[in-house]
């Protein structure tokens, strides 16, 4: 499942290694929510790390992401579910998004419409049906 989502850049961690194979790095999203904010987790890994990287905290920025979840056993045979938003994209919102520009060439605009004189006249062919 894929989302999107923006707030401001709240905080960003370092890069971890987890295991030879495998890196994370997470970083909080505040989003405003009626009288409180909300702080929220996402984890970006492997080569989507350095999606954070040119941001600063406080930035505003969009993330695209999606839901993930698994559980794990653990050794006492209990069994717990995790829930994990992976982002995947990071944008700028604001100033530096790219804004769209009228097209300077485009002919002006006609009422090309038709009217009911532009109408076929009537064919009257005299048939019962």
């Amino acid at each position: 499942m894929s989302f999107e989502i923006q707030g401001q850049l709240h905080k960003k961690f370092d890069t971890e290694q987890v295991k030879d194979t495998f890196k994370k790095r997470e970083f909080i999203l505040e989003i405003e929510s009626g009288a409180y904010s909300q702080l929220i987790k996402f984890q970006l890994v492997q080569d989507k790390c350095s999606a954070i990287e040119d941001y600063n905290e406080g930035d505003t920025i969009k993330v695209f992401f999606d839901l993930r979840g698994r559980a794990w056993t653990g050794r006492d045979g209990r069994t717990s579910y995790f829930t994990n938003l992976q982002a995947w994209k990071v944008e700028t919102v604001g100033a530096n998004q790219p804004t769209t520009q009228p097209v300077q060439d485009a002919p002006p605009a006609t009422n090309d419409f038709p009217s009911a004189a532009d109408a076929p006249p009537a064919f009257n062919d005299d048939l019962p049906f």
